[in-house]
């Protein structure tokens, strides 16, 4: 059913090639509308920790057995970015103690990162690492890049121990994103990962699930009796 928590990759569409008589087969290039479902695009970049101050280099098998969010956003030295970026650093531990892993990422040089944190008073006291996609070849494997500006969208993607993606959200440049709802999102994913129940929308912690791994057959269209939009909106 389309609520399953059971989540599994989805298969890379495969195109023949007629141009030659082998017929050869070939993996599709076109970018991908979603990542949902999709395993971690393999990666390796520099990057600055901003805790230590000091560079590194960050990849995706960093990554591997972790809830993690990779978030990307378009360029240092911007407007809305830094808000975005504070906020997510104010959430920090919230996010660490739901064991999940923050990577932030733009296409500047790791120089530039280490200046932004420098000198920008919002980013005083930052933690989160920021990867440095100066190939752009990250921001295009995850569907991001917008290749005539050499700048990514606002992505922000949740991936499972799995190496799986459950959530994403992509937005152009004049608005933020919550990372209040976001990390309730990772709050509920965890949960319905955990226990093989789901979440009706809007759950917090301590809030009405939906067993649909004991009640399915007898839920299906009755999912009234189960929870009220009271229940729901509350």
């Amino acid at each position: 059913m389309g609520c399953d928590t059971g989540l599994k990759p989805r298969k890379k569409v495969q195109v023949e090639n007629t141009e030659n008589s082998n017929q050869q087969v070939k993996e599709e290039k076109t970018m991908s509308s979603t990542m949902v479902r999709q395993e971690m695009p393999n990666f390796t970049m520099d990057a600055f920790n901003s805790a230590t101050g000091h560079f590194t280099t960050v990849s995706s098998e960093d990554y591997k057995g972790k809830w993690a969010v990779i978030c990307f956003y378009p360029a240092d030295f911007t407007f809305v970015c830094p808000t975005e970026i504070a906020a997510m650093n104010a959430k920090y531990d919230d996010f660490k103690a739901l064991n999940t892993e923050i990577l932030a990422i733009s296409v500047d040089t790791k120089f530039s990162h280490k200046r932004f944190v420098e000198t920008e008073p919002l980013l005083k006291g930052l933690r989160l690492i920021i990867g440095a996609d100066g190939n752009q070849e990250v921001s295009r494997a995850f569907g991001v890049l917008v290749e005539e500006e050499g700048v990514a969208l606002r992505g922000r993607f949740l991936f499972n121990p799995d190496g799986i993606c459950v959530a994403q959200e992509v937005q152009a440049d004049s608005v933020g994103r919550n990372v209040n709802e976001f990390l309730r999102q990772v709050q509920a994913w965890q949960h319905a990962t955990k226990t093989g129940e789901v979440c009706p929308a809007g759950w917090r912690p301590g809030k009405k699930t939906l067993p649909v791994n004991t009640d399915a057959e007898k839920m299906a269209g009755h999912v009234g009796d189960y929870i009220t939009i009271e229940e729901i909106m509350d």
